[in-house]
Formats: C-alpha cells, sequence, structure tokens
C-alpha cells in the first residue's frame, strides 16, 4: 500500500530508490555493494564475526567470580544464542546474497526489522529484550569495524537499484559522505527549513526532506521511496503511474541542468555591464576542484571546521591542516582562497573529551554560547595554531582570513593580538609564510549594525545571512516548530545586509554574501540592487544564480529594492 508523508521541503529535486533506515542510536556503518561472486566471502566474514563474538562472550562466562549474579551468566548465554538465530544472521546472510550489501549493511538493516517488530509486541518484558538484540549487533559491528583492513572493501561496485536514506537525523559532517555515497537523497524525522543539515543539502543540490515525522516507522527496509524535495513529499511504495510521473520529473531536471551548465565559464556581466563576483564555499580542500569546474573565481567560503569534525577526539595539528589548506590554494591555481577559521559550536561540536565545547554543548542555547570566534579565543594555543597553518599556507598563493561571528570590540584586540602572535612564533621558527588579509564576518545584528566600526579594523567583509536572519529574529533555524518564522524577506533583515553593504562601499572594503542567499536565485535581483558585488556559494548553485545576473539591469533594480524594504 502507497503512503505518503509530508515534511518539509529544504532541497529541490527528486530521489527515487530503496529505502535504508538508519537509527541514530545504532553504530554507523559503511554502505556499499559487494561483487556478486564476493557474496560467499561477506557471508564467511559476517559468520566469523559472530563465532569471534560468541567466543569473547564465553570467555566472559568463564571468568565469572562466584559471587556473580545468576542472571548475569543467563543474559550472556541468551547473547550468545542470538549470535547464531537465524532471524538476525540468517536473514541478515541473505541481505548480502540476494541484494548484494555489505555484511555492516546487511547486520544492520536486519536489526532495524527486528526492532520495529520489537516495538509492537504488547508484552513488556519481551519489548525490552531489542536492548539485548542491540548489544550484540553493536559487539558484532564492533568487532567487524576493528579486524578490517582496507583490502577487505570490495567499493566502486554499483547495485540494480538506487538507495535513498531515512534517518531520525543526520549531522552536517556526516552529509559530506554523500559525495562519494550512493545515496541519492535522505529523509529526516527531525530538522527545519533553515537547519544546517537543510542548508548543507540544499548546498549540494541533494533531493531531502526534512521534518516527515514517523518516517522511519512506517517505511520498511528495502521499500521503494520517492522523496519530492521541492512540495515536501515522501511517498513510500508508490504505483507504477506515479513512479514513472517522477522518472519523466528526474529526466527533465537533467536537461535543465545540462543546460545551465553551458554558462559554467560564460562571464558573469549584467546587462549593464556591472562584472560580478562568483565565488565558491567549500567543506574540505577536495572540493576545490569543483569549483573550478564550476567557473568560480575563487573561494569564498572554506569551512575549516570540517577538517576537526568526526575524528573520534583526534584534532588536525598544524601540519595536517597546512597541508589541507595549501592543497586548496594550489588547487585553485593562483585565484584567491577564503578561509574560516573554525566554526564549532551549536550544531558542530568536537568530541574532543574536556574540550570548552564539550563542556557548555548542552548549555540552553547552544547557538547563543561558546562558538566560532567566541570559542577560538577560550583556545588560544589552538586558535594559534590555525592561524600558523593559514599564514604557511599563503605562502602557496593568495589567501584570506575569515573571523566567524565577531561584534566585539575586545574580540578585535584579541584575534589581532593572535594573529601577531602567530607571526612571531613563525618568525622564530624559521617558517616561511605569505601575506594575508584578514576580514570580519557579519552575522550578528550588532556587527550589523555597527558594520563600519568593524570594517575600519579588518580589511574585508563577509555577510553570513544564515545566522544573521537566525539571531535578528530570534529564531532557533534547526527547530522545525519555529522554522516558519524564518524570514529571509524580513525589513530588518535587509537593512541588516543593505546598511553592512553601504559601510563597505563607503570605506572601499570588499564585501561579499556567503549565507546561504548568495545561492538562491530569488534573491539575487535584489542583492545586486543593494549594490553586491561579490556572491559566494555552493558550486552546484553557480549557474542558476549567473542566469538571473546576465538577465540583471543592475541600475534599474534600485527602486524595486526600495519597495522591499518598506514592506510591511
Amino acid at each position: 500500500m502507497s503512503i505518503q508523508l509530508f515534511g518539509v521541503n529544504v532541497s529541490r529535486g527528486v530521489a527515487i530508490g530503496r529505502a535504508v533506515l538508519i537509527a541514530s542510536s545504532r553504530i554507523d556503518v559503511d554502505h556499499y555493494y559487494i561483487a556478486a561472486e564476493q557474496a560467499d566471502a561477506e557471508v564467511k566474514r559476517l559468520l566469523t564475526a559472530c563465532d569471534s563474538v560468541s567466543g569473547e562472550l564465553e570467555v566472559l562466562q568463564r571468568d565469572l567470580p562466584s559471587d556473580a549474579p545468576h542472571e548475569l551468566g543467563a543474559l550472556l548465554d541468551v547473547h550468545r544464542m542470538l549470535l547464531h538465530d537465524e532471524a538476525l544472521i540468517g536473514v541478515a546472510a541473505g541481505w548480502i546474497r540476494e541484494r548484494h550489501y555489505n555484511a555492516e549493511w546487511a547486520l544492520a538493516a536486519q536489526l532495524e526489522v527486528l526492532v520495529r517488530q520489537f516495538d509492537d509486541m504488547e508484552d513488556d518484558y519481551l519489548r525490552e529484550r531489542k536492548s539485548d538484540l542491540e548489544q550484540v549487533v553493536e559487539r558484532v559491528l564492533s568487532w567487524m569495524r576493528r579486524s578490517r583492513s582496507p583490502a577487505d572493501a570490495f567499493r566502486g561496485v554499483t547495485g540494480e537499484d538506487p538507495l535513498v536514506l531515512i534517518a531520525s537525523d543526520i549531522s552536517p559532517a556526516d552529509l559530506l559522505h554523500f559525495k562519494r555515497s550512493i545515496f541519492q537523497g535522505f529523509v529526516t524525522e527531525v530538522g527545519g527549513r533553515t537547519s544546517h543539515t537543510a542548508i548543507v543539502a540544499r548546498s549540494m543540490n541533494i533531493p531531502a526532506v526534512v521534518g516527515a515525522r514517523e518516517a522511519s516507522r512506517l517505511a520498511r527496509q528495502d521499500d521503494w521511496v520517492i522523496i519530492d524535495g521541492e512540495a515536501g513529499v515522501v511517498i513510500v511504495n508508490p504505483s507504477p503511474i506515479v513512479l514513472d510521473e517522477y522518472r519523466f520529473r528526474q529526466r527533465q531536471a537533467d536537461v535543465e541542468r545540462e543546460r545551465l551548465d553551458r554558462l559554467r565559464h560564460t562571464p558573469a556581466v549584467t546587462l549593464d555591464g556591472q562584472r560580478i563576483e562568483l565565488l565558491a564555499n567549500i567543506e574540505l580542500p577536495q572540493d576545490a576542484a569543483g569549483a573550478l569546474a564550476a567557473g568560480a573565481m575563487g573561494v569564498g567560503l572554506f569551512r575549516s571546521e570540517f577538517l576537526f569534525l568526526n575524528r573520534a577526539g583526534s584534532l588536525p595539528d598544524e601540519d595536517e591542516q597546512f597541508e589541507a589548506y595549501r592543497s586548496a590554494v594550489l588547487a585553485m591555481q593562483g585565484l584567491p582562497v577564503t578561509i574560516r577559521t573554525v566554526d564549532i559550536g551549536a550544531d558542530k561540536a568536537l568530541d574532543r573529551p574536556g574540550s570548552h565545547d564539550q563542556r557548555h554543548e548542552h548549555g540552553l542555547n547552544p547557538a547563543l554560547g561558546l562558538r566560532a570566534i567566541r570559542w577560538s579565543l577560550a583556545e588560544p594555543s589552538m586558535f594559534r595554531q590555525q592561524i600558523r597553518a593559514i599564514l604557511r599556507a599563503a605562502a602557496h598563493g593568495k589567501v584570506r582570513m575569515l573571523i566567524p561571528m565577531i561584534a566585539q570590540r575586545n574580540e578585535i584586540r584579541l584575534t589581532w593580538e593572535a594573529i601577531r602572535r602567530a607571526q612571531a612564533q613563525l618568525d622564530e621558527a624559521g617558517k616561511s609564510y605569505g601575506p594575508v588579509e584578514v576580514g570580519a564576518m557579519i552575522e550578528v545584528p550588532a556587527a550589523a549594525v555597527s558594520a563600519e566600526m568593524l570594517l575600519s579594523a579588518f580589511d574585508f567583509a563577509s555577510i553570513g545571512t544564515n545566522d544573521l536572519i537566525q539571531y535578528t529574529l530570534a529564531i532557533d533555524r534547526a527547530d522545525e516548530a519555529v522554522s516558519h518564522l524564518y524570514d529571509p524577506w524580513h525589513p530588518a533583515v535587509l537593512w541588516l545586509i543593505e546598511n553592512t553593504i553601504k559601510c563597505a562601499i563607503k570605506l572601499n572594503k570588499p564585501v561579499s554574501v556567503c549565507g546561504e542567499m548568495a545561492g538562491d536565485p530569488q534573491f539575487t535581483e535584489i542583492l545586486l540592487g543593494m549594490g553586491l558585488r561579490s556572491f559566494s556559494m555552493h558550486p552546484a548553485q553557480m549557474a542558476a544564480v549567473k542566469q538571473r545576473i546576465l538577465r540583471a539591469d543592475a541600475q534599474r533594480l534600485r527602486q524595486p529594492r526600495a519597495d522591499v524594504l518598506q514592506r510591511p
């Protein structure tokens, strides 16, 4: 039976594929297809893992002290029985042989099926036994992860059917794996249109729907699913007619993308001759190649925090950061690269025990807590380490450094002191470094109101509209309960953006917009009317924005801009 779910439309496009369900509480596993001839070896790997874990439990049971509770021994017996249960291991082996899933994926998939059956049980005792099942599976997955070598992975094999991911939530850092994954799109049960996850999905052109309550309960492993990212609709088990209709829409979208791709290397010049700078936002050094291919004139925002995330407590040292920044600089072939200092906090917390972000991530409102430049100044040695790496990379090309969330005079003073101290340390160590322009990221209303003061202390400005809107309207953009109040068209928001641009023009300082508004074609004309001449966005958004620029007359756009600013 076909089921329709409704959520928040966060990323245009259509994705069609079989459902892969992942519960947020489980161990993360790799999802990839194996070659058909590798199925027997993959099943053997699964059974070997089960036998090994069973052996570990047997040793634990044998070594139990004489005064240990009888229930503990009985529990270990249950866990050992589950390791050879046909409903778990036998069916998982079937996923491997029939669907060509890798062993970890097959086991996790069958766990989701069984957990749902446990949840539907009326007997409390039986329902609570699912924790035993989860513990056993996590032991097996951990064993396979420990014993796996790179040669074991049979990646690059394409399966017959595309896949879509359904989860309670997905972190922005995890979304980066979509660039190399087999998933066509995703659905989450929580989140709003302006959460970081939604923004990253939109910038990467990943069809997605968030806030689709009950999605993981109503969809089952391997169900066919349609994700309509424009309408915010998820269709589970669609009829053949509906499936054909959406496949036709996919083909139409591909044709439109190919048409826009022809604009990649066309200069972005308005009808009245205004040359517009289109820059790229990137997360990792390897993204620079995509920026060049899209026709970017440089990198307007390198989100350096993605080098710090998902590292199990280990953070990049100065040399590792230097190599990453240098790699991006060299890849851009002489074009400028703007590196934002680490923006840790809110929904991008480190997992380093004892760090400031660990101690504060459970505050009442992390978005208003120790994040961005506040976090960097609270960790001075780490901040100087990053500055040194950026300065060293500047010896290999044009580099600019962007300071996020700066608004206080004292933050300005401490930032420049940290930069001067980092330069002195490099001089003492005899390491070469290059000149770096330093800019202020305008994303706090106080910074936008006092933009002239900030710009007098820095070389350039970049307007981060995502947070600027959030803080101006007092809305948590990750909270779907209030996400409908997030309004980029609010007159107060537009006034703050225009005031910043005016101040930059007055002081003859470069200014760009690197927030989501820059990559949304519906805002291109009003930003041009405000005097903006530099836009930074994900490479995938560049062609659509360029098309609007080529059709625009910047001088004639000033009156419509005034009308919008006066909107009640």
